[in-house]
Parts: structure tokens; sequence; C-alpha cells
């Protein structure tokens, strides 16, 4: 085979390769494209043929076969006519010429060769805004006219594509057209002379013109916004559609959905209510259609919102003993502080205790340790928000036993004999407040004095309730203050005498709550200071000693509830002083209430 020759079948093979890689490449480009498709295309330009093929015939007046390779022949037209049927299919006529160089009969040559070709067969166009590529398969009559032969029509087929660019709605430009060629043609008798067989490469460009087919229309879309996209459980949220491409003088219709919340609108504007919406990403639906368009004019969009609960932080709760240590049976109050970060209302309950027993209202509890053995108790509440959310907390108390009663306790305790005190008719009196103690009565406060300081260091918070009394002679405003007199004397002396202020209360009852006679009397009797002989003289005097009994001063010691001894001290020096009736006029009772007598005395 000549160098000629070789080169030609090179171009036959590279060639489609090229081809096929370009549309392929521009195919995947304008798939995704959609472009409306005229009705006819009519295509006209410039075309280019290699038939890839070695002539085999007799020359005229020869005797042998003989062979050339045909040259490829640049001097073409083509045109074609498509009618497509859609925008993807149509079908193609398609005519093209080649000429041979020679004129008349002058320097013709075997190598050169006119072709012709009447086809029609399918196109596949994927169009684009821009590009349009297309493939096609073409069949019809081909002629093959060498210089040197008779020309020569057979049946033959064409299979390529090529690419169009669009300029607007009427012209395209064919940058390039390129077409596998095959035919079977026969120079010579068939026992002596090999078919020529034509694999061969059309390429062609040109103008294309376009006509008929629908304006191109954009297909009409939805955006749906919202906002804000992220809200707390409760807050609103506005969703907005927008249509596209749609005819802005018709009326559209919007219709609304979401997968969380409650939304309302009817427009191209939605509110959404999250109220009682959990926690979650949830998708606003708008739906647009044109009534008034036959097809084509409906489109949806969606919108995400996030909706975010409030934070769900527990009660903060803490718990204190107040005191923190107690002697068993003495109580402790509890006190607890409870809060919400989240601003949520908060109760305080389910008090618990391991050990005594406890009551408890609101944020505090009192413990009560009766009978609980030595050693921690804890005491346990709970804190709840209307949520549902509850922290426990604890507070600890220390019970310890009370210490071992000493010996010296024991004596002083049993010494501190409370007895009451008593006053002389009418005293103290308003005029002189710090009077009125006889001295047998300061000697008994004396010993009180001592003996209490003493018992404090072992029970300090020990106290004295002083309870002053008159007897019922006089008003009852007179002898309520009388007995307030007497009280206070009776506490100024023990401060005097050491004992603090805060360790002493003090009540003035006047007359409310005298002794009677049945009580006086049985206190005569079991009297010991007295003998038989005395007891009855005393026991003579009754209403004078009722009424000395009650112009007194009882004590109370908060520890143990011992009252003081009602003992009248007869036996005592001054003791007539105090048995007395006589005493400085005083204000006496209206007359209606009391027989007409001599002013009593006290």
């Amino acid at each position: 085979m000549s160098s000629r020759s070789q080169n030609s079948y090179g171009k036959l093979a590279v060639m489609p390769l090229v081809v096929l890689a370009l549309l392929c490449g521009v195919t995947t480009l304008a798939a995704g494209q959609d472009q409306p498709a005229p009705k006819w295309e009519l295509f006209g330009g410039y075309s280019f043929f290699d038939p890839g093929a070695d002539v085999h015939g007799i020359l005229p007046g020869g005797l042998l076969p003989v062979t050339s390779r045909l040259e490829s022949n640049p001097r073409g037209i083509g045109a074609s006519v498509t009618y497509n049927f859609n925008r993807w299919f149509g079908l193609t006529g398609d005519i093209s010429g080649h000429w041979d160089s020679n004129e008349g009969d002058v320097g013709k040559r075997i190598d050169d060769a006119a072709f012709y070709n009447l086809s029609l067969g399918p196109k596949v166009t994927f169009r684009s805004h821009y590009f349009s590529p297309f493939l096609e398969a073409l069949v019809g009559g081909h002629r093959l006219s060498p210089d040197l032969f008779q020309g020569d029509d057979r049946f033959g087929f064409m299979l390529g594509g090529g690419l169009d660019v669009n300029l607007n709605r009427h012209f395209a430009l064919r940058l390039l057209r390129a077409d596998y060629v095959f035919s079977n043609h026969r120079f010579g008798p068939d026992s002596t002379v090999s078919a020529t067989d034509v694999r061969g490469v059309r390429l062609q460009t040109g103008v294309v013109f376009l006509f008929g087919g629908e304006r191109a229309v954009q297909p009409v879309s939805a955006n749906c916004t919202v906002n804000p996209s992220e809200v707390m459980v409760g807050e609103p949220i506005t969703a907005t559609a927008t249509g596209n491409n749609f005819n802005s003088q018709h009326t559209l219709s919007y219709t609304w959905s979401s997968t969380g919340g409650q939304i309302t609108g009817k427009d191209n504007a939605a509110s959404i209510d999250t109220n009682g919406v959990a926690g979650g990403s949830y998708t606003a639906t708008a739906h647009i259609s044109d009534p008034r368009m036959k097809r084509g004019g409906e489109a949806s969009c969606m919108a995400t919102f996030m909706v975010k609960e409030p934070p769900k932080n527990p009660p903060v709760v803490s718990c204190s003993a107040n005191p923190a240590t107690v002697q068993t049976g003495n109580p402790s109050t509890i006190s607890c502080t409870c809060t919400s970060p989240d601003n949520a209302p908060v109760t305080m309950d389910g008090w618990t205790t391991s050990g005594g027993s406890v009551s408890g209202s609101g944020n505090s509890a009192a413990l009560n340790t009766s009978g609980a053995n030595a050693g921690p108790i804890t005491v346990t509440a709970t804190c709840s928000d209307q949520r549902g959310l509850n922290t426990q907390a604890t507070a600890q108390v220390m019970v310890e036993n009370p210490p071992a009663v000493s010996t010296e306790f024991i004596r002083l305790e049993a010494s501190l004999s409370l007895h009451s005190i008593y006053f002389a008719t009418d005293q103290p009196r308003i005029t002189k407040p710090d009077g009125g103690l006889l001295a047998s009565q300061e000697q008994t406060l004396t010993s009180l004095a001592e003996d209490f300081k003493k018992y404090r260091e072992t029970k300090p918070d020990a106290h004295l309730t002083l309870e002053g009394h008159a007897d019922p002679r006089g008003s009852a405003e007179y002898n309520q203050a009388l007995s307030e007199r007497r009280v206070e004397r009776t506490q100024r002396f023990l401060i005097e005498h050491g004992v603090p202020e805060a360790n002493l209360e003090t009540k003035a009852f006047g007359e409310q709550k005298n002794l009677d006679e049945a009580q006086v009397r049985d206190a005569v009797e079991r009297n010991p200071e007295l003998t038989p002989e005395q007891r009855k003289r005393v026991l003579d005097n009754m209403k004078t000693i009722l009424l000395a009994s009650n112009r007194r001063v009882d004590i109370t010691l908060s520890t143990t509830g011992q009252k003081s001894i009602r003992e009248f001290p007869f036996n005592a020096a001054d003791s007539l002083t105090l048995i007395k009736q006589e005493g400085p006029a005083k204000t006496s009772r209206p007359a209606t209430k009391r027989k007409a007598k001599p002013t009593a005395h006290r």
C-alpha cells in the first residue's frame, strides 16, 4: 500500500473518534436543558468528502484491471431539510454533491472522483439554549464517478452527527457535521474486477434556518422562605412563597401545609403557630397554581424551620439545719432554698427523715428528735417545678446523748427547790418600786440566784418564769399594776445578783389566778414547819391567811417545769409583817360590789 493510502486510512480511523468524543461532551451539557424545537430545519453549506477507498476497474481499451487510491474531494456543497416531530426526534432528507477537479477530458486521473448523495433518515437532537448537538442515520442512493470510469449508482448509508450553535430562534451556525459513509460500487465484470468499497468521511459546515415551532416558554417554579428559620416553642414564624415565570396578569392560588404547628394563610404569606409543638425540624410547603393555564401551571416549594424547646434545667435546692447538733429530744429547724434556673414555679414537699419525725410546710420543716438514737439524722426534701422536674436535697443533724449528769449537778438540781416569794400588803408601792422585799424573802431569792447561776453552767438555756399575784382587795386595774410591780421587783433583785435578764421571763395576773380557801387550807395542813398548835391557830385565822397567801410571786424552772412551793413562811422573823392586813389607804372596789367598811390595806 502506498504512503498516500496509509495517510487516508489514518484519517478515516481518527476522524469518527474525534467527532463522537466531541458530540458526547456537548450532548452531556445539553441534555439537562429544556429548549423547544422548530418544526423545520433547512441546512446549506460547504461539504468535504474523503472516500477512503481504492477504486478497482478496467480502463477503456484495457484488458487487465487496475487499482488506485481515490483522493479526498474538497469541492462540494450540501443541503438538508429536517422535519421535527418533537424537541428530540426528526426526519432528515439530505443531498450533497462533490465534483471532480478536471474540466473536459484533459488531464483526467484515475484517482479523482465525483460523489453524489440523496438520503433520508432519522435525526436525534439534544437541544439547549446555546448548543444543539445531534446524531443521524441516513440511507439512500450514492453515486461514485471516477474520472476514467462510468459513474456507478448504489444503495448506501451514512452514520454521524454534528453540533449547531444557536444564534436566535431562527438561525444557527453548524460548526461541524461529520458522517461515516459506506457504499459498494463496481467498475467492471464481477469475475475480474473487485468491488470498490467506500468507507469514507463526509464533513460539512454551514448555516441552519429554523422555522415553526412554539416560542420557548420557561417552566414555572416556586421559592419558599421562612422567617425566622429557628424559634423557641410558642414563637410565630412567617412563611413566604414566590412564584417564578407565572403570568403576571393571572391571579394565583396558594395552598399551604406544614409538618409541624398550625399554619394559616391563603395568599403568598402564611403564619405558623408553634404552640405545643415538640422540638425538632419541620417543613412548610406551598403549592402555587394558575387556574387559567391549561398545563404546566403548578409549582411547589418547601422551606425548613427548626423549633427548639425551652431549656429544661431541674430546680436547684439546698438545705441547712439549725442547730446542726442537738441533744436527744431537742428540735432542729430545717430550712431549704429552692429556685428554678428557667424561672419555672417551684414547690417544696416530700419531707422525710432517717430518724425521729419531721413535719414541714413550704420551705421549712421541724425535726423532732425524741426517741432518736445518737448519731446523724438525714432529712430529705424534694423541690419540684410545674413541668415535673424535681431535685432532692438533704440536711444532716447530729443527735447527741445528753451529757452524763454529775453528782454535783444532781445535788444542785435537788437543792434548787423553788419557793414562792411573798410580799406585805400593798408592797411595793408606786412611789418606791425598789422596796417591798422583806429580809426573809431576800434571803430566799439570794439563795435561788446563786444556785441558778451554777445550774446554768450545765443548762445554759434554762430560764425562770416569774408570775406575780395580788389579793382581791382593790380594783382590778390596781391589782394588775400591783402584781406587775411585784414581779418586776423580783426580776430586778435576781439580775442584781447575777442572773442574766435573758434567762428571766415575767408575767402578771393581778387577782385572776388567786388561790381559793381549799387550796390554802391544804397547803397549811401539809406544811412540815408547823406544829399542831400552830396549824390550829393558822386555820382559825383562815381569812387573813388566804389574803396573805395571794400576795406572792411564783417561780417556774423551764428545763424541768418545776414550780415553786407555795409554802407561806410562818416561822420567818418577819412573818407577821407579811400576814398583817393593814396598809396605807388605796383605791377600793365600787360600792356595788363590796359592803361599806373601812378602806382595806394590804
